[in-house]
C-alpha cells in the first residue's frame, strides 16, 4: 500500500521519504567517522543529498562533495548543499574506472538509476524501477578527485551508492588506495544488475586492501523476493 501511495504523490511532481537522520544508525555512520578523524567525505551516488544531510544533521562537520551525474534532480541537490559551506557539489559526472562518457539508465525512481541495465529477473519483479529513458554523461575517476579536489585532506572517507557500479568506483582509485581512510559502499546480496557482481569479492577487495568492516546497516527489502538484496557496510583500516 506504501509503495503504491508513493507512485501516485510522484505522478503528482512529489516524492516521500524518510526525513534525513531519522534513523539510529545515522548515530552510529557519524561515530565512526568522528573515531577515524575524518575531515573529507567524497558523496559518490549523492541523489539529491539524503547522505550528507544526515549526517550533517547527526554531528559530522567536516568537508562534504557530492556526485550526481542525473540533470533532472541536481537543482534540488544544489539547494540543499546552499547554506553549507563544507558542502560542494562537483560538476555533473558519474563516478568510474576510466575517465570518459558513459550512458545511465534513468529510473522513474530515481535512487534506482543505473549505468547498468536490470537483469531479466530484475526487470520483470521490479516494474517500477525500469529505466524510462537514459542519459550521456561524464565519467571521472576517484584518483583524479583525489588529486583534483582533495589534495589537502588528512582523512578522506569515500561513500559510494551507484546502484551496482561500486567495483567501478573501486577500480577508480588506482594507486590512491593509501589516500582512503575509510569507506562505505553499498553491497548486494542478490545483484538485479547485468554485470553487477555480489558482495564476497568486494568483500575480499576490500581485506585484501587492508580494511575490515565496521558497521553493517540493512539495506532495502524485497517483497517480490522474498529477500534483503542488498545491504551497506562501512569499512576502515584497523
Amino acid at each position: 500500500m506504501a509503495g503504491m501511495f508513493r507512485k501516485w504523490v510522484r505522478r503528482l511532481g512529489y516524492d516521500i521519504s524518510s526525513f534525513p537522520g531519522s534513523s539510529a544508525h545515522w548515530v552510529h555512520i557519524v561515530e565512526t567517522l568522528r573515531s577515524h578523524e575524518i575531515d573529507y567525505v567524497l558523496d559518490i551516488g549523492a541523489n539529491t543529498g539524503q547522505y550528507a544531510r544526515a549526517i550533517r544533521t547527526n554531528g559530522y562537520c567536516g568537508k562534504i562533495i557530492s556526485f550526481e551525474p542525473l540533470s533532472h534532480i541536481r537543482a534540488e541537490l544544489e539547494q540543499h548543499a546552499a547554506k553549507d559551506h563544507l558542502w560542494d557539489i562537483a560538476p555533473r559526472t558519474a563516478v568510474g574506472a576510466i575517465d570518459g562518457k558513459v550512458e545511465i539508465n534513468v529510473s522513474g525512481e530515481s535512487d534506482m538509476s543505473s549505468i547498468l541495465p536490470l537483469d531479466t529477473t530484475a526487470h520483470e519483479r521490479l516494474a517500477s524501477t525500469r529505466a524510462a529513458t537514459s542519459e550521456t554523461v561524464p565519467v571521472t575517476t576517484v584518483a583524479k578527485i583525489l588529486n583534483n579536489r582533495a589534495a589537502t585532506a588528512k582523512n578522506v572517507f569515500l561513500k559510494s551508492d551507484t546502484q551496482g557500479y561500486e567495483d567501478q568506483v573501486l577500480n577508480g582509485i588506482g594507486q590512491s588506495w593509501d589516500r582512503i581512510t575509510g569507506l562505505q559502499l553499498e553491497l548486494s546480496i542478490q545483484p538485479i544488475y547485468d554485470g553487477q557482481p555480489d558482495h564476497l569479492p568486494l568483500l575480499q577487495r576490500l581485506a585484501d586492501q587492508g580494511f575490515k568492516p565496521h558497521l553493517v546497516i540493512p539495506g532495502y527489502w524485497s517483497r517480490h523476493y522474498g529477500r534483503m538484496l542488498e545491504y551497506d557496510a562501512i569499512f576502515f583500516r584497523d
